[in-house]
């Protein structure tokens, strides 16, 4: 591969017209497929409540590929810590890791999660709220009102505005954050859980009331440690103050990509897992034969993401012939533009020229690539097709 290594970022997509099954089979077979054209990693994203993506426990993901392949590492991206205890991780990754020794990368998000009360509001519980409050400050409020482009020229599109989610799915949100959580519990600081992680990795746990607490399995698994970050929030800082590795989303939050490396290069402080900052940026991708035939793949794309904007959740990927029925309104199109018009779709000298400016524009050391089609075997080849080049030009 080239210099930059290429990673595989996987939802585990259900596809319109197919089953869990097929999909479950799908992502064992790209792991494979991808390990042999030469990716470098293979990750799982944690979803929940979406219909046509089914990568809910990234671990059973990560159990399920890892025994069918023997060289790419596997991880998540990333474990959901809004809803998850920093033990219970630590000991899953312990586990998989003792069987699949060296492989495994621990890729953390915040997500959204209920917060506990202010004593200002005189203790009510306004969870929903709250949740998305904070899921918003992350990606960097409302500052990116108006199309950007970084200095190369990366398309930096105006900001989503996440208060549209708030709206059409509040209702589903307190569902979901009353489904996975334990009734009255609410989600620690951020920094304080990735902490309570490192130390039970390192053996160095001590309960408030000084207990020492050792994780079995866990402790001393030599994972590779990840930040999730979408903007220049809490994730860039806590990730740079504690000498992790980041990952970037190009993919999920186009317009504050810039900001979240920036932010985490500034917080960066050296630490025994690393001396100097490690990006990883994810895009959407999808490449063809040609332009014409990429965007004829990429077609349900638009209709899929509308889908998620709109409080559905993510619909099961479309067939070109469903999305081109599809009758688009203005408001349609202003929903999903942001993640549209940064979407690299092309040929694989197009989508190879695409990805070296946002690599550029970003500094990042490693790419991470998701790609959605209808067809399993279309999908394949696509990442096929990008690994031929990117090995080709050697960069």
């Amino acid at each position: 591969m080239s210099t930059t290594p290429l990673a595989v970022l996987d939802l585990i997509p259900l596809t319109s017209g197919s089953s869990t099954s097929v999909a479950v089979r799908n992502a064992v077979d790209l792991a494979q497929q991808t390990e042999r054209f030469g990716y470098h990693r293979y990750w799982f994203a944690e979803h929940h409540l979406n219909p046509g993506v089914l990568g809910v426990s990234p671990a059973v993901s990560i159990a399920l590929v890892a025994g069918a392949t023997s060289s790419i590492r596997v991880g998540s991206a990333g474990v959901q810590l809004g809803h998850r205890q920093p033990l219970a991780t630590v000991e899953e990754f312990g586990l998989l890791d003792a069987m699949y020794p060296g492989r495994l990368d621990l890729g953390l998000g915040r997500s959204i999660g209920r917060q506990k009360p202010a004593p200002s509001n005189g203790g009510a519980d306004q969870p929903t709220a709250a949740a998305f409050s904070a899921y918003t400050a992350e990606r960097g409020g409302q500052a990116h009102t108006t199309e950007q482009r970084a200095g190369n020229g990366l398309l930096l599109p105006k900001q989503y505005d996440f208060s549209q989610l708030l709206a059409t799915s509040a209702t589903k949100v307190a569902t979901l954050l009353a489904l996975l959580q334990q009734p009255g519990a609410y989600t620690p600081d951020y920094d304080s859980q990735i902490s309570d992680i490192l130390a039970f990795l390192a053996g160095t746990y001590v309960s408030p009331e000084g207990v020492a607490v050792h994780a079995y399995p866990g402790e001393g698994a030599p994972v590779q440690i990840w930040i999730l970050g979408a903007s220049g929030g809490s994730s860039a800082t806590v990730a740079g103050s504690k000498g992790l590795r980041f990952a970037a989303s190009y993919h999920h939050s186009p317009s504050t990509v810039i900001d979240a490396v920036d932010a985490y290069r500034a917080a960066f402080r050296p630490s025994a897992e690393l001396d100097r900052p490690h990006i990883s940026v994810s895009a959407d991708v999808v490449v063809g034969d040609t332009d014409e035939h990429a965007a004829e793949l990429a077609s349900g794309y638009g209709l899929w993401v509308r889908s998620i904007r709109a409080g559905a959740g993510a619909i099961p990927f479309p067939t070109p012939a469903e999305a081109a029925a599809h009758e688009w309104t203005d408001q349609d199109r202003d929903l999903v533009r942001d993640r549209v018009d940064t979407q690299l779709v092309g040929s694989p000298r197009t989508v190879a020229d695409k990805l070296e400016q946002l690599r550029d524009a970003t500094g990042a050391h490693e790419l991470a690539v998701t790609t959605i089609t209808h067809a399993h075997a279309d999908r394949v080849r696509s990442y096929e097709l990008l690994a031929e080049e990117w090995t080709r030009r050697g960069n």
